[in-house]
Order: structure tokens, then C-alpha cells, then sequence
């Protein structure tokens, strides 16, 4: 994978993330605190973490091809590192403190991630099926 393909798929997934936390945290609100507005201070703590949520793909970043347990692997790497690295950024915040709070956002970040791995996979499949109609023309 080219960098700027990299950079694109950060970018990509930089929106993706912003959008589905906007949303779910719309919901949410809209369910238990009805009352409750946006500030713009919560707007930047929202960007922050979908920042470094999408800056995390380093982790599955390959310049060469690699194979599909290897992807695995770092596909769990890079979900448990990416647990820990916001449940922490929570706490320093102050957004979490105390277990059940941790839970409620382990439980939000694994929706998020799930949201963001098959919106990808979607992705990976178009385009697998772009790249095999190009293989049966060159075939033909």
C-alpha cells in the first residue's frame, strides 16, 4: 500500500469515526438527557479522539503485502491498543472515572470500531470486484 493511500484511508476513517460517534452520542442524548446541547469544547474532544482513533491505523499500515493471520493479528493489536489509548485519554480528561463508565465506553469504542472495520471491508470489496472485472476484460 502506497503512503498516500494510507493517508487517504486516515482521512477516510477520520470521518468515518467523527460521523458515528456524532451520531450514536446524538441518540444517546436524545434517549437519557434530552436536555443536554453540544458545547464546542465537547465538538474538539469528539474530533481529538476520532484523530487519534484513525491515526491508530499505523498499526495496520503494510508497505508490502502481508498475509491474512498477520492482518489478523494486527487488526487485534490495533483494537486493544486503541481500547486502552482512549479509556486513558478519557481518564486524563476526566470523562471517565469510574468502572462503569469504562465499560460504557469499551462498549462504544468496539460499536465505532465495528462500524468502521465493515464500512471498510465494504470498501475492500468493491474494490476487489472493480480490480476482477479489469482481470476478465484483460482475459478476454
Amino acid at each position: 500500500m502506497k503512503i498516500s493511500e494510507f493517508v487517504k484511508g486516515v482521512i477516510r476513517n477520520f470521518l468515518i469515526i467523527f460521523a458515528a460517534i456524532i451520531i450514536i452520542i446524538t441518540i444517546l442524548r436524545q434517549i437519557f438527557y434530552p436536555d443536554m446541547v453540544y458545547d464546542l469544547k465537547s465538538i474538539y474532544i469528539l474530533m481529538i479522539f476520532s484523530l487519534l482513533g484513525a491515526l491508530t491505523g499505523f498499526i495496520l499500515y503494510s508497505p508490502n503485502d502481508i498475509s491474512e493471520k498477520n492482518m489478523r493479528v494486527r487488526i487485534i493489536i490495533h483494537f486493544l491498543a486503541l481500547e486502552m489509548i482512549l479509556i486513558s485519554l478519557g481518564n486524563v480528561i476526566g470523562i471517565v472515572n469510574s468502572a462503569l463508565h469504562v465499560i460504557i465506553m469499551a462498549l462504544q469504542i468496539a460499536l465505532i470500531y465495528v462500524i468502521v472495520r465493515l464500512l471498510s471491508w465494504q470498501g475492500d470489496k468493491k474494490e476487489a470486484q472493480r480490480i476482477n472485472e479489469k482481470l476478465k476484460e484483460l482475459k478476454r
